[in-house]
Parts: structure tokens; sequence; C-alpha cells
């Protein structure tokens, strides 16, 4: 028993980046979510942005792995919204790869808004990248053309390897649709060789012992598309990225209180 317990406590010390979930139980008020996701809305507007990289805390952060920032990553698109009164209006669509609820080793592609991508938000803190303007518009091209759907893997591990396409994550799924856009192809062949000569990886500081007991306990952790170090890809590493080929206008920290930091 002993035993059991200490195996236990390890595993829900995990320090993983869970938090591509959808309908997680909110911590904070209705009108104090809405409130802030439309704040990240008037400033991604104020910034001219059609589309841009998005990323929410939905953990403590004190338990995430040093160096990361953010749990979930997800593209937001201005677009034309069906209201249920029949009418339209404009508003950003967030585009997510999420966790399939009861079955965490697999993923689902979700459309939904911006109050809802911060309901279990664990900080009202939001990660907004805004890509050039050429690349947005790539990028939204991409999502019309069905692209995501085509480059979605629904085997997922929190720890996806962005070098192989064995799992998924969200912010690897986004990162092929980047490069999809930037280099005009949906052949992942081609877009995991150039995630390997190109991107750099966010290391994951962690235990191994850790890393084998969630493998072994928890449904979509697992670490067998890795050798060696392990490495993911991150809002952070994806904003890095897309800043050192010049294709990125910003990359900031946007919190309730109005205080903007960078990211980079």
């Amino acid at each position: 028993m002993k035993n059991l317990l200490i195996i236990v406590l390890f595993i829900f010390s995990l320090p993983v980046m869970a938090g591509s979930k959808s309908n997680s139980e909110a911590i904070y008020s209705p009108q104090q979510i809405a409130t802030f996701a439309k704040q990240v809305e008037r400033y991604a507007a104020q910034q001219g942005a059609r589309a841009f990289i998005i990323g929410r805390i939905g953990r403590d952060p004190k338990d995430l792995p040093k160096g990361i920032k953010y749990t979930h990553t997800a593209v937001a698109i201005y677009s034309n919204i069906s209201l249920k009164n029949g009418q339209s209006a404009k508003g950003y669509v967030i585009h997510n790869l999420y966790q399939r609820h009861g079955q965490a080793n697999k993923s689902d592609l979700v459309t939904d808004y911006p109050v809802d991508f911060f309901w279990g938000a664990q900080r009202l803190t939001a990660g907004i990248s805004i890509p050039t303007p050429a690349l947005q518009q790539k990028l939204i091209e991409m999502y019309t053309s069905g692209a995501a759907k085509k480059l979605h893997n629904e085997n997922y591990s929190v720890l996806a390897n962005p070098f192989n396409d064995r799992y998924q994550n969200c912010t690897e799924h986004t990162l092929l649709l980047l490069n999809a856009a930037i280099y005009n192809t949906t052949d992942t062949n081609r877009l995991y060789a150039n995630n390997k000569a190109y991107f750099a990886a966010q290391r994951v500081h962690t235990s191994p012992f850790k890393l084998m007991l969630g493998s072994a306990f928890i449904k979509g952790v697992t670490t067998a598309d890795h050798q060696g170090k392990i490495k993911t890809a991150t809002f952070t590493s994806i904003a890095r990225y897309l800043n050192t080929y010049q294709l990125l206008e910003k990359s900031i920290r946007l919190d309730s209180d109005g205080k903007i930091s960078n990211n980079l």
C-alpha cells in the first residue's frame, strides 16, 4: 500500500503541460472570463491581426516545467460568426486540437470562441503571437482549404515529438499548419523534414522516473516517439521560430490587468 501511494503521488506531481482540453471547470466568474476574452479580441483587432497564435495557461504555472509558459496553443482567425438569432457578426474563431473527452490519448479538431478558450484557464493571461500579414493570409488559406484536417494525427501525446508523426499535440499541429502555409504544401514528409532542419524544439526538464510512470499510468502521456532528451513544440518555441525567420510581427503576454510584456 505504501509503494502504491508513492506511485500515485508521483503521477499527480507530473509536470506535464496538460491543458489541451475543452469543457474544463471554470475557476473565474463568467463575467471575468468574458471581460478578459473581449480584452484579448480587442488587442488583436487593434493590431490588425486577421490570424494569430493564441496560448493559455491551463495549469498552475508553478507546476509547469522550467521554460514552459503556456499549456495550450491554437490559431485564432477573424471570421464571420453565425449567431443564434440568425444574424452574423465579426469576431475571432479559435481553431483547436483538443484531447478527446474520455479518451485522452486521442484528439479532435474543435472550433470555439475566446470565452470558451479561456473558460478553464488557471490564469487570465493570454499568449498572443502575430505573424506577418503575408503569413496570416497564407494561414487563413490553409484553414479554408481543409489543410488542418489533412495534417491532423488523432494519436495524442502531451509530449509529442515535433520531428516525427507518431503522435501529435496542439502545438505540433499548429507548427505543421504554419509550415504548410510557409512552404505551401501539406506533404507531411517535407513538413517534418523542415521541422528537423529549422525548428528548435523546447527541452522538457523533468524526472525520467516521472515520465516513465506517466507513460505507464496516464493516457495521453508517452515518450515512445523520443530518443534521448525530451523535446516538444511549445507556444514560446513557435514564436521564437517565426521570429528567427522574420515571420513574426510581435509576440506578447497579455494579463487581465492590461499589462503587456514580451514573450520572446
